[in-house]
């Protein structure tokens, strides 16, 4: 054997699972119907679209294709709201999605309930599962990976949704490809990656297999920032502006010295968060004023406390509120009946769309960078038409919070840029080899039959 032959057999490529179909629905882009009709081929594999390129109806048609093919049911998982809102859409696109929070509620086709009720049905009963917003299963200790790789083991066809920057971490891919029975987490490490300095917890990808690894990824999941990559026509897909201003508000002194020294540890930071709550509350109502809609954004209880009852007219949306409530509040502030609302990236911060807002104000940041990317994209995503306004408000004590969020976000943006460089000319070769060409024929000449033949017919 030859060491190109060696390297042959080392190589990860996943055969597809699935089966040929060209998706009918009138409502799709070309670039969408094809990238559908990549992942029901497949069969099994994640779709890392980010925010506004149509998840949504990516995954209702893959979901409607495989219920009319197979003639079995598909259960969409999706947070909480998020459920309403695919309903709502799938009414626009002419495909039908039944609610239901138990096995009891469960019809033919395709079926939708939010995460926290996963427990109440039976999975051997569906053909098929979506995972709608899958960054769910970051954590790979976690309890909802765990039930997510347990329960779906031996599903026939799975398909996985997110726009989070999961190019940066590692452990996530490593999630969904176990999910999707591509490969277990720890066969991925073993196979690309290395323990960095002695460190476990730490991974990096051997230098001589980057180019195989995101190969390997490209063969089960379909990485697009804009449709741009696959080759297709992205102008539309331009955003406006995004404006981010900082709002520092004064910290005491609390040290007696000259100046406040910056918070260092998670205590001090919680400590200075806590000194600056009321500087922070007024000055989100005085940038609240003047705007029309308006998203503010918090972490924790007290901070949405006052903040709702500092503005006049907000709603609030917390953690123990009732899912009527959240569903109420969360799709009311989509339509326009809810002018100001308050509440926590954690709780409304992935899935929602809300284009019909261009105005958010964080009144306080966490170190989390996906909180962060995830929270803004539910207004500065496609289909926004207007430049949206990021304040973010935080005590002088806090700024290296933000210098951290700066640092993953360069860090996320470098990682994101390599990976569709990496992956999208073996994409675009993947779509093609699914898709069927068709010359347009357009004819120039006028066609005149022979007397002889006229006589035939």
């Amino acid at each position: 054997m030859t060491y190109e032959e060696f390297l042959k057999s080392k190589q990860q490529i996943i055969k597809p699972s699935g089966f040929d179909c060209i998706p009918a629905n009138k409502y799709m882009f070309d670039y969408q119907r094809d990238i559908t009709k990549w992942g029901i081929k497949k069969g099994k594999s994640a779709m890392f679209l980010d925010t506004g390129l149509g998840k949504t109806i990516i995954q209702l048609v893959w979901a409607d294709e495989i219920c009319r093919h197979t003639g079995g049911k598909v259960l969409i998982l999706a947070p909480l709201a998020v459920s309403k809102q695919t309903i709502r859409e799938g009414k626009k696109f002419g495909i039908e999605v039944n609610p239901c929070r138990s096995q009891i509620d469960v019809k033919a086709g395709i079926n939708i309930t939010n995460y926290e009720m996963l427990h109440h049905f039976d999975v051997n009963k569906f053909i098929g599962v979506v995972m709608d917003e899958s960054s769910i299963i970051k954590s790979f200790s976690g309890k909802t990976t765990q039930q997510m790789l347990d329960l779906f083991r031996y599903t026939p066809y799975k398909s996985a949704y997110t726009a989070t920057p999961a190019p940066n971490d590692y452990e996530e891919l490593g999630n969904h490809a176990e999910f999707l029975g591509v490969m277990s987490r720890t066969e991925m490490l073993a196979t690309f990656f290395v323990h960095d300095s002695g460190d476990t917890a730490k991974w990096r990808l051997k230098g001589h297999a980057e180019t195989e690894f995101w190969k390997w990824i490209a063969s089960w999941g379909m990485v697009v920032k804009n449709p741009e990559d696959l080759g297709y026509d992205g102008s539309k897909y331009k955003l406006p502006k995004l404006n981010i201003q900082t709002h520092f508000v004064e910290s005491p002194n609390t040290e007696n010295m000259f100046i406040s020294l910056p918070a260092q540890t998670l205590d001090e930071r919680r400590q200075a968060r806590k000194e600056s709550l009321k500087d922070r509350v007024n000055k989100t109502v005085e940038l609240v004023q003047g705007t029309g809609n308006c998203l503010v954004w918090c972490d924790y209880n007290d901070e949405s406390t006052a903040l709702t009852k500092a503005i006049p007219g907000a709603v609030e949306v917390k953690g123990s509120d009732t899912p009527e409530h959240k569903e109420n509040a969360l799709m009311g502030f989509a339509t326009g009946e809810v002018k100001y609302l308050v509440t926590k990236p954690k709780i409304a911060g992935f899935g929602m769309n809300w284009q019909n807002c261009n105005n958010m104000i964080f009144c306080g940041i966490s170190d989390s960078y996906e909180k962060w990317y995830q929270a803004i994209r539910r207004c500065y995503r496609f289909g926004q038409t207007k430049e949206v306004n990021v304040n973010v408000i935080i005590s002088e004590k806090e700024e290296s919070v933000l210098e951290n969020i700066k640092r993953k976000e360069e860090q996320a943006q470098k990682m994101s840029s390599n990976m569709v460089a990496l992956t999208s000319e073996i994409l675009k070769n993947e779509i093609k080899n699914t898709t069927r060409n068709v010359i347009d024929y357009k004819p120039q000449q006028e066609i005149i039959i022979p007397s002889w033949l006229k006589e035939v017919i």
